[in-house]
């Protein structure tokens, strides 16, 4: 693989994991661009790592770069964990973790050159965290209207 390739793989893995953080930052969360931009160019850096590597040792028996692509989902899952908590009776960070997942694939896919799956999946992203959020709102002050009501009558 050319170097000239590698960077443009990185390049958009770096882009899109920053979008995706710009659009946490406005919504006031934890998590914002670098991370996001980090956790994206690391899956895309993995990715080319392992593509580079099964082309060396392609001719090794029971050798199998896709083991580090599974890796990644599974480090990321602790990443995700780890932004999980309790506040209160509530349960804080699931969409940070679920986000990060998400943008790990994103990586992903732009480190195995799937730029129209990384960038499709990314104006996804964005319509949930954006049109969903304008859906919820209303629906979670409407029950926490009704729980806050539940309580006065108990």
């Amino acid at each position: 693989m050319e170097n000239s390739e590698i960077i443009v793989r990185l390049g958009l893995a770096i882009l899109l994991g920053m979008v995706i953080g710009f659009e946490r930052l406005l919504g006031h969360k934890e998590a914002g661009m670098k991370t996001h931009a980090m956790v994206s160019m690391g899956a895309a850096l993995f990715i080319i790592i392992s593509e580079a590597l099964a082309a060396k040792y392609a001719d090794i028996g029971g050798f199998d770069a896709s083991r580090m692509a599974s890796q990644i989902i599974v480090g990321i899952g602790f990443m995700g964990a780890g932004s999980i908590i309790f506040q209160g009776n509530r349960l804080k960070g699931l969409t940070t973790a679920s986000g990060f997942w998400v943008t790990a694939g994103i990586g992903m896919a732009a480190g195995f050159g799937l730029f129209n799956l990384a960038i499709l999946t990314t104006v996804f992203v964005l319509l949930i965290f954006v049109f969903i959020s304008m859906v919820e709102r209303p629906v979670i002050s409407m029950v926490e209207k009704r729980d806050h009501t539940d309580d006065k009558i108990q």
